[in-house]
């Protein structure tokens, strides 16, 4: 009786331990699955490769657009493409595990991601840098070369958002012919189509236009004031300007009674389309990672706003 137990007892070890070897096989398998997964990934420099490859123009040794953060050689296991790399953009990239982000505007509050007479002990920088080393991320800047990209990837992202293709010179792509409307009206449906309730205006709103100058970003009084100059110009519209240069020169000319305005957007809404676009256009050629559009929030608000929401 007691042999005949000990065979059962032998005879029902046996399977468990081949299931137990079996998924022991299986486990080593998928690790080893996983780590070759792994190994193909592309590093952040690889990526960036491929996108110099494929943007069209030639490389420019000169510009912004290099690493500011972080290892270049770390594969990538996801890309978030966004307007600017706020802590806000890293913290929802890092959540969804999306370690490199390509970001259009600087990460560390000037145009060479050297902030000048900032130590590098303020409190702000400093947790910004150490978040991004935390968690093993890689901040990209993609400028330069997405506006010098035929048609300039920023421009064809905020003509598409708007809806203004078919109004588009061929000759100038910044300038449009638009169905005549009221100033006020034309702000109003530029912060609907943009998502942006912080927009403001210099400028008559009864005034009726059709001849639209679009200037995403900040290009600055010297070009900004000779669009306004244009016959075909009675609406500059821009990202942001100082209020002492371009807003006061429009200021003058409403005074004079001349038909110009000027359309204040927001730098990030005014180019964050363009970035968006620039995701879809990765997607067309990178296929091994995850990409993701990150909007950049708004970070203005105003009291009316505050109001109708409450």
């Amino acid at each position: 009786m007691g042999r005949r137990r000990k065979k059962a007892r032998g005879r029902s070890v046996a399977p468990l331990l081949r299931i137990a070897v079996g998924a022991g096989l299986i486990g080593a398998v998928t690790c080893g699955l996983r780590a070759e997964a792994q190994e193909k990934r592309p590093t952040a420099r690889e990526l960036v490769a491929t996108i110099q490859e494929h943007i069209g123009v030639p490389w420019n040794s000169q510009t912004v657009d290099t690493f500011k953060a972080g290892n270049p050689e770390t594969r990538v296991t996801g890309v978030a493409v966004t307007m600017m790399a706020t802590l806000d953009v890293l913290q929802r990239a890092a959540a969804r595990g999306e370690n490199l982000v390509i970001t259009h505007e600087p990460t560390f509050y000037n145009h060479l991601d050297r902030p000048e007479g900032m130590d590098e002990n303020d409190a702000v920088w400093k947790e910004k840098r150490d978040f991004i080393e935390k968690n093993g991320m890689v901040v990209w800047r993609f400028h330069d070369h997405w506006h010098l990209r035929k048609p300039d990837g920023i421009l064809a992202g905020m003509v598409k958002s708007l809806g203004w293709e078919k109004y588009q010179s061929g000759e100038n792509p910044h300038l449009f012919t638009v169905p005549e409307i009221m100033l006020e009206k034309l702000a109003a449906d530029v912060a609907k189509r943009l998502d942006t309730p912080v927009l403001r205006v210099v400028g008559n709103p009864a005034m009726k236009v059709t001849k639209l100058g679009l200037s995403p970003g900040s290009a600055g009084f010297e070009r900004e004031t000779h669009a306004l100059e244009m016959e075909n110009v009675e609406v500059l519209l821009v990202g942001e300007t100082r209020e002492w240069e371009t807003v006061e020169y429009v200021a003058d000319a409403v005074t004079e009674r001349k038909r110009k305005a000027l359309i204040v957007i927001g730098h990030v809404p005014s180019e964050q389309a363009g970035m968006e676009e620039c995701a879809r256009w990765m997607k067309t050629f990178v296929k091994d990672v995850l990409i993701e559009f990150v909007a950049t929030r708004q970070p203005f608000w105003t009291p009316a706003e505050r109001t109708v929401r409450h």
